[in-house]
């Protein structure tokens, strides 16, 4: 090793192992084969291995024009859903020399500045949320390779989608509650312009008017306890009690704990006079009492799928397809109604 040298280099590697720079490059770029033996390959390794070489990843990136940095544009982070989104992708970006720069929308789900001078030079690729598709916008990441996450496949500005099967995880609300006796439904719906939440929409009304004497009434809210605390009280509090809901399927575990409130000012017991259920199983789900009954999405997978679909665009490799499946939680709000 050159003296005063405070990290071995690539020509320390070199001289032990009685090879050119190059050869040293190629071992551990992985391009050797065919262009040196294996036996020297294996003592390029093992001479990095003895003097506790590691690769200039900085310097090797520059020379590459890929800064091997990912950014994933998030809605603010008011849940913990888009932190195990983050950890997930993180995870498996690391195990391929990435790193993940988490950019969540200060406005939530609106526009956002751009928080790099020129978002093309400094990133490699872009994971979005369809939530927050205006601060995509704001930071051009839709000129650079872009996976977006739920979001529509048919129109989406991304090279590839990664979804969760919401519409399954809502039709398997629909037939937990119906099968519990439950015709009188209320739709306690995300007040965002968002193609995921759309399609939790579309797919109740449609479970919902294929069973004779079904009813749904849907009240919007904005994803925080005091908006759905609101929302619920209202389309709850109608003078006849007969035609009331006996069952509230929110869009968020946020919105089904305002439900809750709502059903706790106007004196209604969670289940024995309404069934609430939630959709995310968040940590709140299980702090609720009674504990909520709702839809477990897999935050990290979720993230790890769509930086897996990442790495397959910037490879030229096809993403693996399938939305990722999600699964009925049920726990002690949900009850069949009252006779």
């Amino acid at each position: 090793m050159a003296r005063g040298s405070t990290r071995p280099t690539s020509r320390d590697v070199a001289q032990a192992a009685g090879v050119s720079q190059a050869a040293v490059s190629l071992v551990l770029g992985d391009k050797w084969r065919g262009r040196v033996s294996e036996t020297t390959a294996e003592r390029v390794r093992e001479a990095a291995r003895a003097l506790g070489y590691r690769p200039n990843l900085a310097a090797r990136n520059l020379r590459l024009g890929r800064t091997r940095t990912v950014l994933l544009v998030v809605p603010a982070l008011t849940t913990e859903f888009f932190a195990g989104v983050y950890t997930g992708a993180a995870r498996v970006a690391a195990r391929h020399g990435f790193g993940v720069v988490l950019y969540p929308s200060p406005e939530g789900v609106g526009p956002a500045r751009d928080p790099f001078a020129s978002a093309q030079a400094a990133l490699d690729g872009v994971i979005a949320s369809s939530m927050a598709a205006d601060a995509l916008t704001a930071i051009r990441g839709d000129q650079l390779p872009l996976v977006m996450l739920d979001s529509d496949p048919e129109g989406s500005l991304g090279a590839a989608t990664v979804n969760l099967d919401i519409r399954d995880g809502v039709r398997q609300v629909a037939e937990h509650l119906l099968g519990l006796g439950h015709r009188r439904f209320l739709h306690l719906a995300a007040d965002i312009p968002s193609w995921t939440f759309g399609v939790r929409a579309r797919e109740l009304t449609a479970r919902l008017e294929a069973v004779p004497g079904a009813s749904l009434t849907t009240a919007a809210a904005p994803i925080s306890i005091e908006g759905a605390l609101t929302a619920a009280e209202a389309a709850l509090a109608g003078p006849d009690r007969a035609g009331r809901p006996t069952a509230v399927v929110c869009d968020d575990d946020k919105l089904a704990a305002g439900a809750y409130k709502a059903a706790r000012r106007l004196g209604l017991r969670v289940p024995e006079d309404v069934s609430v259920t939630g959709l995310d199983d968040l940590a709140l789900a299980t702090a609720l009492d009674p504990e909520l009954t709702t839809v477990r999405l897999d935050a990290e997978l979720f993230g790890e799928r769509g930086m897996a679909a990442l790495l397959a665009v910037l490879e030229g490799r096809t993403p693996q397809e399938g939305d990722i499946p999600v699964e009925l939680v049920v726990r002690g709000s949900t009850a069949p109604p009252r006779a």
